[in-house]
């Protein structure tokens, strides 16, 4: 039986310069309004639920306030992750200044079909780029046989979670969120090998697993991501010592975690800070050690630096810094951390948080960069018939600028939409702005861009109540943008960094993204 159309607003109730959510029959809907036509999608994003009103529209695009997911809205098709799927429509009228949408989904045809004699696509690394790739090859219209191969039993899952919530108790290890259900990768034809590759032969176009197997294809893209480090300090094998890098790792350090005990973390990273609010609000007292004088001063400045250390100073975390480890100490467990300095730290469990290095050992026949980094073009490509993504990908930000690798997770998304667009003929570059978040005791930062220095940092708002919008500024042009509670400017400024903008204009389209919200 098909649904009759409600009436859900009048056409003089709709902004052009923001979404509206309505409910039919029990379903959000979010409104859109573009001249006297209406769109009518699914009002929360996909990826994490956000409500997507709260966010930005502009270029008939629809950014999530919270990770800066793009969709298009005249057809609600993902354009940038971490959405892996594009928003359901609705049909809608507007009669006589009435709005009327149908609470019926009009129908996608989003499944492969017709897999015989096509080319063979493989995708090594089942994270956040391998689960990428695959949502985009099919967006794009591949047709072919498609594998993903990787060496976790789950299906690809928001790692993100794992440093923020999970060790909080906040979210159980099983409650973090699949990048797609299992269902999909079956409706997809999306064969998923869990196994472990030993080698990549680059110019035999083959991948050999440990179990003997050996895979061919006609082209692949390389999205093995990274290993968590393991400096070889003395006792760095004692139990109690973790790193926190996957699911696996993540219930190891949950489980080691007892209530009340002392916790070291090694390293002012950003999982390991993450992870040291976590546990202060589990109750367990965290002293966090790093070489560094200043947490983030490299990636922020002195001055945010600075009050993240307080902020974490007054929720009860004790700072080592300029201080080196010389040894992790106990019996079969670890108990202290001894320091250079001499000085001694009480710990039941040390978490090393002191980056990560590319999974790339397995690669031959193809030159590496001295980091391990797999160096790719514009377009990330590495070699005929391969392509890079994510942390391994070695790749130019900017036009006549040095290849870098950027190990953030929606990044390594990006880098798999453009890859697999371009492994189905597209001739795309990355012109798109780097983002991630982190998160500190229910505060959630957001950074856009990437300032590997700056002439000057503004600050609209107030540092001290982190609620703030910080532009970091070089050569008139803003370059990277960290923000606090203002997410509806930062969906805004991500759509409009990749044209260039100067520090005057972003923060006009902040209050104005900002405006539009509470007009």
């Amino acid at each position: 039986m098909t649904a009759t159309a409600r009436r859900v607003a009048q056409l003089t109730q709709l902004h052009e310069d923001r979404a509206t959510r309505v409910v039919v029959d029990e379903q959000p809907v979010l409104l859109v309004r573009q001249g006297d036509t209406v769109h009518a999608l699914s009002a929360d994003c996909p990826h994490a639920g956000a409500p997507l009103e709260e966010g930005a529209l502009c270029n008939g695009h629809i950014v999530c306030p919270w990770h800066k997911g793009t969709f298009e809205i005249t057809t609600g098709n993902v354009l940038e992750p971490p959405a892996l799927a594009g928003l359901d429509r609705y049909p809608v009228t507007v009669e006589n200044g009435e709005v009327m949408v149908t609470p019926e989904k009009i129908a996608r045809h989003d499944s492969a079909e017709n897999l015989a004699d096509k080319p063979e696509f493989l995708v090594i690394g089942a994270g956040a780029a391998g689960a990428a790739a695959c949502a985009a090859l099919r967006m794009s219209g591949f047709a072919g046989k498609l594998t993903l191969l990787g060496d976790e039993d789950h299906e690809p899952y928001d790692r993100t979670a794992l440093s923020k919530f999970v060790p909080s108790g906040e979210m159980p290890p099983n409650d973090v969120w699949p990048l797609m259900p299992a269902e999909w990768y079956v409706q997809q034809q999306i064969e998923r090998i869990n196994a472990t590759v030993t080698e990549l032969d680059v110019p035999a176009k083959a991948v050999r697993l440990a179990d003997g197997r050996t895979l061919c294809y006609d082209t692949a893209l390389l999205a093995s991501g990274s290993h968590a480090r393991m400096p070889p300090l003395p006792g760095h094998d004692l139990k109690g010592v973790h790193v926190l890098h996957n699911l696996r790792d993540a219930i190891g350090l949950c489980d080691a975690v007892e209530s009340g005990k002392p916790v070291a973390v090694i390293g002012s990273s950003f999982i390991g800070l993450e992870v040291a609010a976590a546990l202060r609000k589990r109750g367990n007292p965290v002293t966090v050690i790093a070489p560094e004088a200043i947490p983030f001063e490299k990636q922020f400045g002195e001055q945010f630096g600075t009050r993240i250390k307080q902020l974490h100073e007054s929720n009860g975390v004790v700072f080592h810094l300029n201080e080196k480890v010389a040894r992790l100490t106990g019996e079969t467990a670890v108990q202290e951390v001894a320091l250079e300095s001499g000085k001694r730290v009480a710990a039941s469990v040390v978490l090393i948080g002191v980056g990560v290095s590319p999974a790339t050992g397995f690669i031959k026949g193809l030159p590496l960069q001295k980091d391990g980094g797999v160096l790719v073009n514009a377009g990330m490509q590495a070699a005929p018939c391969l392509y890079a993504a994510g942390d391994i990908a070695a790749f130019p930000l900017h036009e006549n600028e040095e290849p870098l690798r950027i190990e953030h997770w929606r990044v390594a998304q990006q880098h798999a939409f453009i890859a697999a667009q371009n492994m189905c003929g597209a001739r795309h570059r990355y012109a798109a702005v780097p983002y991630f978040w982190t998160y500190h005791y229910g505060k959630r930062f957001e950074y856009l861009g990437h300032a590997s220095g700056w002439d000057d940092v503004l600050i609209d708002g107030d540092l001290a109540s982190l609620k703030f919008l910080a532009l970091y500024v070089k050569a008139g042009v803003t370059v990277a943008v960290l923000a606090c509670e203002r997410e509806a400017a930062t969906a805004r400024l991500i759509e409009a960094m990749p044209a260039g903008l100067s520090p005057d204009e972003a923060l006009r389209l902040a209050k104005a993204a900002e405006a539009a919200l509470v007009d």
